[in-house]
């Protein structure tokens, strides 16, 4: 029972953590679907995602991608990307679906 109430509180804490700021959360279907993503990285409009990742590494970023989307934001498109790293601690990185460059990652 102890047990059972100390995984209920981790699960609560971590939850609580975990929400990025709305600032950083895209509006609501902003994101593209899995056939738009495919169709934008054929038509040239996006880079693959395993370049954008690449691009992490570059900058150092050697946490492991846990969710990637790829989201309109204004004209262009952009890779949202939320980290994990060996820490525990969760951080967000965007990067410029149209040159591969980060934009930002904290």
């Amino acid at each position: 029972m102890r047990l059972l109430r100390l995984i209920a509180a981790f699960v609560l804490l971590t939850t609580l953590a975990w929400p990025a700021t709305a600032a950083e959360r895209p509006p609501r279907g902003a994101c593209l679907s899995k056939t738009e993503q495919a169709a934008a990285v054929a038509a040239q409009r996006a880079v693959p995602l395993a370049q954008a990742i690449r691009t992490l590494r570059q900058h150092g970023k050697k946490a492991e991608v846990v969710r990637a989307r790829l989201c309109r934001r204004g004209d262009g498109l952009v890779y949202m990307l939320t980290l994990l790293s060996r820490s525990g601690t969760v951080t967000l990185a965007t990067v410029d679906a149209a040159t591969g460059e980060l934009i930002n990652g904290r």
